[in-house]
């Protein structure tokens, strides 16, 4: 009988696309294999962990902590570790909770693989097992950051950017649309940077018009764009391609420069604010997410109401946001003291995150009357449930459609007629007729 894995996912979509290039070499060695399982097989589990924040690394270790006891009580054979957090505290980990079999690193499956008395298919190295519904997937351009932002940790954990050859991510994306992929949200670290290292310019704009090129692309997305030397070009091309999404996950963590000078982002305020203006103007309709930090070392209440001013005068149509927590051997954990009250930031928070969902609210209610393209996710109870090209899957607001009326069938667009609304979703009818091809 074949051996069984469980493989538990946590973090972001980033761990994501690494826990599916596990998966892949799992199965092509003989495995079944299993993905955030509901319930465990009793044979081998593995944890992807994530070590940014301190949440999350308290996830993870819950997550580890949890499946020990499971192993503990017979239920599981054998517990293995990888990704970020293993990464960054290996000894920590093996020290504090040593039931676990083995520890590797974050890209560490060659060594994983065979002490499973297996072999790592270095021909297949960029194949995957999709975890998420057929018709999207995320596609990673690049690893690692050159970045050297105060409160982050990822460069101690990745390493320096590292971009893939053009080639290749054309040919992933390839062989993921011969799988049935219509939908591409493009990852990185840093987006922006890509193309810096291997062809000594920023590149992506060139290759956002590669990727859209490949037929049966239908919708292409862009996340974690970093507003430094932002390449324009792009813009064009968000323009000029009916398949790119007219949407853009930019991070930009706060407006105060005091703030910003010391989380050195290598940006101010003016920036920033001319850099999502031309954004605007030269891809009209385009959906803006954004990130803030609340609570870093320097924002008193002034840079805070200035964060607030900032939301109001902007107001995006996505928007997420996390208290400030110190890392380890981050340079603001080493250069600048933290200062601001858990209280005072969880309350900063709070009214950030307040604010945001009224602008929200306000949005989607101006979308009633307009009829929208959707892409069906799922059904869910009475409702198909799909998005817009203006939002993300898992981070951003759903189509909820009637499923009364007739049968909608899931990774196929459709023309909706938006009738409601709340704080983050919409509510509509399908106009008649799927605008699909196949």
């Amino acid at each position: 009988m074949r051996r069984s894995v469980d493989l538990i996912t946590m973090g972001c979509s980033k761990n994501l696309v690494d826990s599916e290039r596990l998966l892949f070499q799992l199965y092509r060695n003989g495995f079944r294999v299993f993905h955030n399982p509901k319930r465990l097989h009793r044979d081998i589990a593995i944890v992807n962990t994530c070590g940014f924040i301190n949440d999350a690394k308290e996830e993870s270790i819950n997550m580890i902590l949890e499946l020990c006891k499971a192993k503990d009580e017979g239920r599981l054979s054998k517990l293995l570790v990888c990704g970020c957090l293993s990464e960054r505290f290996f000894s920590e980990l093996n020290k504090e909770i040593p039931q676990v079999d083995r520890y590797y690193g974050k890209f560490n499956y060659n060594a994983l693989l065979k002490d499973l008395g297996q072999t790592f298919w270095f021909d297949c190295s960029t194949h995957r097992v999709i975890t998420t519904p057929r018709h999207y997937a995320y596609l990673k351009i690049s690893e690692g950051c050159d970045r050297k932002c105060a409160y982050c940790a990822i460069p101690i954990i990745t390493g320096k950017h590292k971009s893939r050859p053009m080639e290749e991510i054309v040919g992933e994306v390839e062989r993921l649309v011969a799988f049935g992929v219509k939908e591409f949200q493009v990852i990185a670290q840093e987006l922006t940077y890509y193309g810096l290292d291997i062809y000594h310019r920023r590149a992506l704009p060139e290759l956002v018009e590669k990727i859209a090129d490949v037929p049966g692309v239908k919708w292409l997305r862009l996340h974690y764009a970093y507003p430094n030397a932002f390449p324009t070009d792009l813009l064009r091309v968000m323009r000029e391609r009916t398949n790119v999404c007219k949407y853009l996950d930019i991070a930009l963590q706060h407006i105060s420069n005091n703030v910003l000078q010391n989380m050195r982002r290598h940006t101010d305020g003016t920036y920033q604010r001319e850099l999502l203006t031309r954004i605007r103007e030269e891809v009209p309709g385009i959906a803006l997410r954004t990130t803030f930090m609340v609570g870093f070392p320097g924002e008193g209440d002034a840079e805070f109401e200035e964060l607030l001013d900032f939301t109001r005068e902007m107001r995006f149509e996505h928007m997420g946001a996390f208290a400030y927590s110190e890392e380890e051997d981050t340079w603001a954990a080493l250069h600048l003291d933290d200062m601001i009250p858990e209280t005072v930031k969880r309350e900063r928070l709070s009214e950030l995150m307040a604010l945001q969902q009224t602008i929200s609210e306000e949005i989607c209610a101006n979308r009633v009357g307009k009829t929208m393209e959707v892409i069906i996710d799922r059904k869910e109870s009475d409702f198909y449930v799909g998005r817009t090209e203006y939002d993300s899957p898992e981070v951003d607001g759903e189509v909820f459609v009637s499923a009364q009326d007739r049968r909608l069938f899931r990774g196929y667009f459709y023309d909706v007629e938006i009738t409601g609304s709340d704080e983050f979703d919409l509510y509509g009818n399908v106009v008649p007729k799927p605008k699909n091809d196949e």
